[in-house]
């Protein structure tokens, strides 16, 4: 397959994750299936599976007045997506620009261009038949542009000026305030959002990632058009900018068309220092925050080692991840929490590798509120029994196909293979880890995969966040005796953050 073009939307069909989902594992005996006629049994029993062939097409790169792009061509439709990655989200600032780093991205699309106010933005987008997306992953603002061939051009012309001469309408940016400031205060209601946003602050303290909005972030001398254009005058300049096109474009045509989006970002005015990485809590033990609810949320979790690095681990962890709770109604947790205790909907796992700190490994459930510490117990059970109990060879190949199936389809498109293709970069992993990743995971065995849930769970040193109604709590005594009780409207845990 042409690195530079791609005839049609790429798209594989995954025969494995097919036979996974029907109950088929290639090689292994299959039980009878009731009704079936014996002749079917034995044909798919001899059924030969192919190996799954994952050759994903390589994006173009080049510079364009030194910024990284990445263009893949499509010629199948007359369609082009044009993506722009613009480094400096709230993790490169001060905790005083939080809100406003995270009204940006929101505002450049609402508030109109320094020539052309909102409504008439509105007006071009329609006319033009263009589609325009606009968000933050909290170290980046990113956004893409969809329009025809036909009106590429001037598309572009309208996004540049979105981008890099916003009029920051006052009324636009006091609409988006306002409504951030309903929602902040209406945030305790969701018993599962509050629970996410504290766990958290509880493992990271003070840090980017357990920042949680507040009306201070939001008051009107923090957020306002005069220090919206100063951090968007600090932020969205040329070092920063990371692009992508894919489409009915090639390389060629791209240089000469986003020349002048490129033009248009000024110089950076300084280099934004690396994000710190946080201090992550070590320490083990429960906290409950107090609410009256029907239902309780628990998340247990600790720290692991594992990162991205690591290798042949590394891969093993994600299968045991998928194994333990990650992989839907097959895995441990759920068939335990929901289909053996019957005590809630549905349990997952959680396994990150961020690489320049500790990551966190951990298990979370929704159950109603008189039950929460069996749902408790049945978790920690859960964890200490996959240590002792590795996962069978069945667990491990169901789990090796889906994550195998699931990666592939995020690049049936040739657009997806681009925007994989910047995030990869910008997290600093090679050009080649689309093909990587899947050998990697493709070359997991059940070996591997216990040796990594016996080094890294650890029962005893889950931190455990309880968000729900202890008056409710069936026999509480043992679990709550040396519980710390986290008042839902204070922010910092007791005791204070980790490393304070």
């Amino acid at each position: 397959m042409s690195s530079r073009e791609v005839g049609h939307p790429f798209r594989i069909v995954a025969v494995a994750a097919l036979a996974a989902l029907a109950g088929f594992v290639p090689g292994e005996a299959q039980e009878p299936v009731r009704g079936a006629s014996d002749a079917r049994l034995d044909d798919l029993a001899q059924l030969q599976l192919p190996e799954l062939d994952f050759d994903p097409p390589r994006p173009d790169s080049g510079l364009i007045r030194g910024v990284p792009t990445f263009v893949l061509t499509d010629r199948s439709l007359p369609l082009v997506r044009i993506y722009a990655r613009i480094r400096g989200g709230y993790a490169y600032l001060p905790r005083s620009d939080y809100g406003l780093a995270t009204a940006l991205p929101l505002i450049l699309r609402s508030s109109g261009t320094a020539e052309i106010p909102p409504d008439s933005v509105d007006a071009l987008v329609e006319a033009l038949a263009l589609e325009t997306t606009f968000g933050t992953d909290g170290t980046a603002t990113t956004s893409t542009l969809d329009a025809l061939t036909t009106a590429l051009e001037p598309g572009l012309e309208l996004w540049s000026r979105l981008l890099t001469r916003p009029r920051f309408d006052a009324e636009a940016l006091e609409t988006w305030r306002l409504r951030e400031v309903s929602s902040v205060r209406r945030f305790p209601e969701d018993p599962g959002r509050l629970a996410i946003s504290r766990f958290n602050r509880l493992m990271y303290g003070d840090h980017s990632i357990g920042w949680e909005m507040t009306e201070a972030d939001l008051s009107p001398d923090r957020v306002n058009p005069e220090t919206l254009q100063e951090l968007h005058a600090r932020t969205f300049c040329r070092d920063h900018l990371v692009l992508g096109a894919a489409g009915d474009i090639d390389m060629e045509q791209a240089r000469e068309l986003l020349d002048p989006l490129v033009e248009a970002f000024a110089p950076c005015p300084e280099t934004l220092p690396r994000p710190p990485a946080p201090t992550v809590r070590t320490t083990p033990g429960v906290f409950v925050i107090p609410k009256a609810s029907e239902q309780s949320v628990l998340i247990l979790a600790h720290t692991t080692e594992v990162e991205r690095a690591d290798g042949a681990p590394y891969f093993a962890a994600q299968v045991a991840n998928s194994v333990l709770g990650g992989g839907g109604f097959s895995s441990r947790l759920l068939a335990r929490v929901r289909t053996e205790e019957g005590l809630a909907y549905g349990a997952s796992s959680f396994w990150t590798t961020p690489g320049r700190y500790p990551g966190i490994l951990g298990v979370t459930t929704r159950t109603g509120a008189e039950r929460t510490l069996e749902a408790l117990e049945v978790l920690r059970a859960v964890m200490t029994e996959v240590r002792s109990e590795p996962p069978s060879e069945r667990e491990v190949t169901t789990s090796v196909d889906r994550l195998s199936s699931g990666f592939v389809f995020n690049f049936e498109t040739a657009g997806q293979v681009v925007a994989r293709q910047m995030a990869y970069r910008e997290q600093g992993l090679p050009a080649d880890w689309l093909t990587t990743y899947l050998a990697g995971i493709q070359a997991v065995d059940r070996d591997g995969v216990a040796r990594v849930l016996e080094d890294e769970v650890r029962p005893d040193d889950f931190v455990i966040l309880i968000v729900g109604d202890p008056e409710r709590f069936a026999d509480p005594d043992d679990v709550l005796r040396n519980a710390v009780f986290w008042p839902e409207d204070q922010l910092v845990p007791p005791g204070g953050d980790p490393g304070s």
